[in-house]
């Protein structure tokens, strides 16, 4: 593989929303333990490798999981663990969407999100929105925070969300696509809420988490 040129790393921007430090707000754990639900026009199913691959308005749920998609392939390991690979029809973006567990009495909240290709790893417990990503956290309902990228991993072990810019892509005349303008990351994080019955002078329960640079270009490349 050759080296990334210099211009590319300038404009590749890896950053982490750590949502883990929020309270009471997590990945449903227990979706992993859960079994695959998919509805396709066709399949096609390899034994010997243990694969399936499903095509034609693929809908996959798999607990509170949902993916949405033109294609997706399902692969089991040894040890019973499945992924998935989802992908779009040209020019159109597959389809993610997650409950995440919350206190009780609290709003419910869900993370959803777009991209070229979703992978869902199983076994690491780890979705990858690669090409053209968007993520969105919904509280209650309402958007909450929103993130872009030309890849975004979210890890539901660890509630911890990496987002990485590219080299921009270009249409007609050199101008960048909406899906990743200048090749960077976009963030759009809302103010966490006080402690209810607060008032105006109420201090939230703890910090409102922020981006924050990783210290490597892509560490979750594999």
């Amino acid at each position: 593989m050759h080296p990334r040129p210099f211009s590319f790393l300038v404009l590749t921007l890896c950053a982490v929303l750590a949502l883990g430090a929020l309270p009471a707000a997590h990945a449903e754990k227990a979706d992993r333990n859960k079994p695959m639900n998919i509805e396709a026009d066709a399949l096609r199913h390899d034994e010997l490798q243990q694969t399936t691959v499903f095509t034609g308005h693929v809908v996959m749920t798999k607990g509170s999981i949902v993916l949405r998609g033109a294609r997706l392939e399902v692969r089991q390991d040894a040890n019973g663990y499945q992924s998935g690979v989802v992908t779009a029809e040209g020019g159109q973006r597959a389809f993610f969407r997650q409950k995440r567990d919350t206190a009780p009495g609290a709003p419910e909240e869900f993370v959803e999100g777009e991209a070229e290709r979703i992978e869902y790893d199983g076994h690491a417990d780890v979705v990858r929105l690669i090409r053209r990503g968007e993520l969105r956290r919904y509280r209650g309902g309402t958007l909450s925070d929103e993130l872009t990228g030309a890849r975004i991993v979210y890890n539901n072990a660890t509630d911890v969300f990496t987002v990485e810019g590219g080299a921009p892509a270009t249409g007609k005349g050199g101008a960048a696509t909406a899906g990743a303008p200048g090749g960077r990351v976009r963030a759009v994080l809302a103010p966490r809420e006080g402690t209810p019955g607060g008032g105006a002078n109420a201090q939230p329960a703890t910090p409102a988490p922020a981006l924050r640079p990783s210290g490597t270009l892509g560490g979750d490349k594999r």
